[in-house]
């Protein structure tokens, strides 16, 4: 019998290995990949783990992704497609902020993950195709705070670059210093009440932004 092989040679699974449904296959592989990189980082974590959180073949990742360096890029752009669509330019800053706070204690869409990449950040960035985009998008979100400090919606004194880069570290500080929000609210950082709370806390901090 002939064994079928990918482009790269790996070896295709054979019929009867792959599941019926290849989305959601894809789709329990991307979620174990998150587990499993969250807890781990891309270097600590491995395709033997991912395969098993997923309860499949460890083949399938290698002839669905291309390997663990595929499905990381593959986390990533899905992570861009959600923050397009569920973060739109027309947004209010405030409601911008509030909706981050949210979705970086959801731990479906990986924010543990950039933690672990900027500790591992050597200075120079391995895939640049995706340093690429994520810059273009960074520096588009840039270009709409000035934007708005030109309309005299925001505070002009405040370098927008800046502004950003404080807004989203704040908005991912749950996610990134649980023990020191444990410490100072006295409760577990992923409690709905406390998520809330400080979503509101913070964007009535960067409302400020907008006074002179």
């Amino acid at each position: 019998m002939m064994t079928m092989t990918t482009s790269k040679g790996r070896r295709a699974p054979a019929p009867h290995e792959r599941q019926r449904d290849p989305e959601r296959t894809k789709a329990k592989i991307i979620e174990a990949a998150i587990e499993e990189f969250s807890a781990k980082g891309f270097t600590g974590a491995r395709v033997s783990e991912i395969a098993a959180r997923a309860g499949v073949n460890q083949q399938l990742i290698a002839y669905y992704f291309d390997g663990k360096e595929g499905l990381y890029r593959e986390i990533g752009r899905r992570w861009r497609s959600y923050e397009a669509d569920e973060f739109p330019d027309d947004m209010d800053p405030v409601e911008l902020i509030k909706h981050y706070v949210r979705a970086s204690v959801d731990l479906r869409q990986g924010s543990r993950m950039l933690a672990w990449e900027g500790l591992a950040d050597t200075g120079e960035d391995v895939d640049a195709e995706e340093a690429r985009e994520r810059d273009a998008r960074l520096q588009h979100e840039v270009e709409q705070i000035r934007a708005r400090q030109l309309a005299g919606a925001m505070n002009d004194r405040i370098d927008p670059a800046a502004l950003h880069l404080i807004a989203l570290a704040a908005a991912n500080a749950l996610t990134v210093y649980p023990q020191l929000a444990r410490g100072v609210f006295g409760v577990r950082a992923i409690t709905p009440e406390l998520v809330e709370h400080y979503a509101e806390q913070l964007a009535l901090l960067l409302s400020r932004s907008r006074e002179e």
